[in-house]
């Protein structure tokens, strides 16, 4: 069956949209499996798949000016021309009061993305790996640096890291000579999720927050279709937990590390929900009220 290449219910025009969907169709930097650049076109396939109407907030989609701007034309860039475009990109949207909401691509997108609002929000990244390294693969906008990249124009005091579970050694032990926060997800099993964003919040406070959801940050048995899956993840009602108690921070959003060729589906159906849940969410949050945060 063929579907519409756009989000579902993303029928907006740009410039009535209060949400901006685009896909950053780059994995060049990815260094266990490729295929994340599919990942926008498939994830917007499985938006097809779901009801217009949230019952748990009341809110139907069919409500909210969301618009897919398509797929930024990244095809032979570079890293660094990469992470350029999608900073232009993203503060062209910001300069309109767009939230943004961009569709990974593995994670060195995010930096671009985070270069282009205010260095004094916070950061929460959802991610199995602390992505701490200065340089990885003689690459130093790799997937693998991205914590490192955002620390270099967001304060790292600004920054969370929660469900992590993987590191390594030298990378670990300069994200704690740092004092990088995070939560991983041993913390997360034997204190519970609710415990995680209580710290989380007081850690960060009142800032107003990036989130940035690597797939990966959740159990492979739940998406397994990922570029580097890590064992013993958190859950996505893990994830709704979350969603829930920071989304009236949020200012944008990206997902990342979803890999279509390597499941069935599952974690594109996942992810694209994921979305949904986001901007129903931020929308109940900003509806009939502004958002008091200018770009």
């Amino acid at each position: 069956m063929n579907f519409p290449n756009y989000f579902a219910d993303a029928d907006a025009s740009l410039d009535e949209a209060d949400f901006v969907i685009f896909g950053v169709p780059y994995d060049k930097t990815s260094s266990f499996r490729k295929d994340a650049r599919h990942a926008p076109d498939k994830i917007r396939e499985a938006s097809w798949n779901f009801e217009t109407y949230d019952f748990r907030t009341d809110t139907d989609l069919k409500d909210i000016k969301i618009h897919d701007y398509g797929n930024l034309e990244l095809k032979n860039d570079t890293p660094s021309q990469m992470v350029e475009k999608v900073t232009k990109f993203t503060k062209d949207l910001l300069k309109k009061n767009k939230f943004p909401v961009a569709i990974g691509g593995d994670h060195s997108i995010t930096p671009g993305i985070i270069r282009a609002f205010p260095k004094d929000i916070a950061v929460i990244s959802l991610d199995a790996h602390m992505d701490f390294r200065d340089i990885y693969e003689n690459e130093k906008y790799s997937h693998a640096c991205v914590t490192k990249r955002i620390s270099e124009h967001i304060d790292i005091k600004n920054i969370a890291v929660i469900g992590l579970r993987s590191a390594e050694k030298e990378e670990f032990y300069n994200s704690k000579k740092e004092n990088l926060f995070f939560v991983d997800s041993f913390e997360i099993k034997k204190e519970g999720i609710k415990q995680a964003i209580k710290k989380t919040k007081s850690y960060l406070k009142n800032k107003k927050i990036y989130l940035t959801l690597d797939i990966d940050c959740i159990d492979p048995s739940y998406a397994p279709g990922t570029s580097t899956p890590e064992p013993f993840g958190i859950t996505p009602f893990d994830l709704i937990d979350i969603i829930d108690a920071f989304s009236q921070k949020l200012v944008g959003f990206d997902i990342v590390e979803v890999c279509p060729s390597y499941d069935n589906g599952e974690t594109s159906i996942l992810a694209s929900k994921l979305i949904r849940l986001i901007v129903v969410n931020v929308y109940e949050n900003i509806k009939n009220k502004d958002r008091n945060y200018k770009y």
